[in-house]
């Protein structure tokens, strides 16, 4: 009977752990994966809802939305999280896209660069290797150096849909994560990259697009051309926990509106 109870006992473990939600030590736990770009508002919103929901414990793995969305397939995490829309062979594998927000993609250079304002038919020209110095286009006389993100990435997947771009950009760089590719303009006088317009900071410049600033009011009004959507992804067939349920609801509600708005994305709802 022992043994049997024993072998209840670790059949239940297991169920708990492969679960995706487990408890630890009496936790409830929402675990989500993906994008990079994401982090300002998924961390906000994860923070927030930590606060109001005493013994729950929120995580955050930012491996970029392609993992993310393979993780949540693999049922490796409860809600993977994609700065893209899902392909047509990723809803094929039974998985489901909600809209959380829209963000734009700042198209960013170094402070010291004199050029501020870019055609989308220009930034195209730069990342295919058509206009290759910046005296060019009236700045510096000086190489340029492109800098992106790395294959799987959502943010590089919406600025070469957007621009055209795809599978045609001469990289100089590809890097793995937002903040890496802000660091790394910001250190280059002749660098040029694109990245979240939630993630922007003073160390780099965000010039504008065909005249237009790049800012929550003109994504969400739609002026603004390079913006894409943050995404929650889920899989069709199977139930998320109550918890993780409770995050993604929350999410979705207009009390997350404002959580979101300052975290430098447009809400979707």
């Amino acid at each position: 009977m022992k043994k049997l109870i024993r072998l209840l006992l670790t059949l239940l473990c297991l169920t708990i752990v492969l679960g995706g939600c487990a408890a630890k030590n009496g936790e409830q736990t929402v675990a989500t994966d993906g994008s990079t770009s994401m982090e300002k508002v998924i961390g906000a919103l994860g923070e927030v809802f930590m606060q109001e929901n005493e013994g729950v414990k929120f995580t955050y793995n930012p491996t970029g939305s392609g993992s993310g969305i393979s993780a949540v397939a693999e049922g490796r995490c409860d809600i993977g999280l994609s700065s893209r829309s899902l392909k047509d062979e990723e809803k094929a594998q039974g998985l489901t896209e909600t809209v959380l927000a829209y963000d734009g993609i700042a198209i960013i250079v170094n402070p010291n660069n004199p050029i501020d304002d870019l055609t989308v038919e220009q930034i195209a020209d730069i990342y295919t290797g058509k206009i290759t110095n910046w005296a060019e286009l009236g700045g510096n006389d000086g190489e340029i150096v492109v800098i992106g993100r790395e294959a799987n990435s959502g943010t590089r997947d919406g600025f070469e849909s957007i621009t055209g771009t795809k599978d045609k950009c001469v990289y100089r760089q590809e890097l793995t994560a937002t903040g890496d590719v802000i660091t790394s303009v910001s250190q280059n006088e002749n660098a040029i990259g694109y990245a979240s317009l939630a993630a922007i900071k003073d160390s780099v410049k965000a010039i504008k697009v065909n005249s237009i600033v790049v800012s929550e009011e003109n994504v969400k009004n739609g002026t603004y051309l390079i913006q894409r959507p943050f995404v929650l992804v889920t899989k069709s067939d199977k139930e998320l926990s109550p918890t993780a349920q409770k995050f993604f609801d929350f999410a979705l509600s207009a009390e997350a509106r404002d959580i979101i708005s300052k975290a430098g994305a447009v809400p979707a709802n």
